[in-house]
């Protein structure tokens, strides 16, 4: 039997609310990898809508666990993280990354700070700066499109996109060190949606959208990425891999607007996971 794959996903833990570890873990076990995870914080529900949330952050833990798996014979097949909440948790991924990264092993970074032209609350102008520190050690990168432009110090400009305009950003970010990058948000077209993607080794650019479905649901980046990192380990190419993440948010998405759910509540991808694994099953 072939040996099974391993990620380490980096997120933090929102109690209430899908995203972050509470997609990543779920998602990336349907599909028969195992997740190890490090929580960088707790928190009652995600940050997005809701009020009078708790937060614990777990910054001085993240080490203390590294430190331990060093005693331990273990390695991993990726390294994906997410949203990290300052300067110092980033630092400690670029420490993660020079202990666990390998030429043949994936590291997804996820550069959660921005989105709609401006950066998150709680994010001030230098952490772009500190973020392109972590995404030059990334193998691959998977920023929306105002994150790449922060990344990049470039003016955001809203779409619809020319593929000029989208090869330029991807160009842009594989020059920052990854080989593989995605670009979400992408439409060249009004009412649609998808992902662009570029890899720097075959030198293909890839276009996939789907017909937009209206309303924006909290921790959709969450479970697009965790979906294309899934099928990246399972050999996927990235077009292919970036394709496999936008069916399986748009279907998500589909099903959570049938049942009008919340839209801090995050989509409905769990009723997807035992297509998503039969998908990604087949060679």
């Amino acid at each position: 039997m072939e040996r099974q794959k391993r990620v380490l996903a980096v997120h933090d833990i929102s109690c209430f609310g899908r995203c972050s570890l509470t997609v990543a873990l779920p998602i990336i076990s349907a599909v028969g990898i195992e997740c190890s995870v490090i929580p960088t914080a707790v928190l009652s529900t995600h940050t997005g809508g809701f009020e009078n949330y708790t937060f614990t952050d777990l910054t001085k833990d993240i080490m203390p666990i590294i430190d331990h798996w060093k005693t331990l014979d273990i390695s991993f097949d990726a390294i994906y993280t997410g949203y990290l909440g300052s300067l110092e948790q980033i630092n400690h991924i670029i420490k993660i990354f020079d202990t666990y990264k390998t030429e043949e092993n994936i590291a997804l970074v996820d550069p959660v700070m921005a989105d709609n032209g401006k950066l998150y609350t709680g994010f001030d102008k230098s952490f772009p700066s500190e973020m392109r520190k972590l995404v030059s050690k990334a193998s691959a990168v998977v920023p929306n499109i105002t994150e790449a432009c922060f990344l990049l110090e470039k003016e955001y400009k809203e779409g619809p996109y020319s593929k000029e305009y989208i090869k330029e950003l991807l160009l842009g970010l594989a020059d920052l060190g990854p080989n593989q990058v995605v670009l979400t948000g992408v439409f060249l077209e009004k009412d649609e949606l998808g992902a662009a993607t570029y890899d720097k080794k075959t030198k293909e650019f890839g276009f996939y959208a789907r017909n937009e479905i209206e309303g924006y649901y909290h921790g959709t980046g969450d479970v697009f990425g965790s979906a294309l990192l899934s099928a990246l380990i399972k050999g996927r190419s990235l077009i292919n891999a970036a394709s496999v993440a936008v069916d399986f948010i748009v279907d998500s998405l589909i099903r959570s607007c049938i049942a009008k759910t919340d839209l801090k509540y995050g989509v409905n991808f769990e009723a997807g996971l035992q297509h998503l694994a039969k998908e990604l099953s087949r060679e």
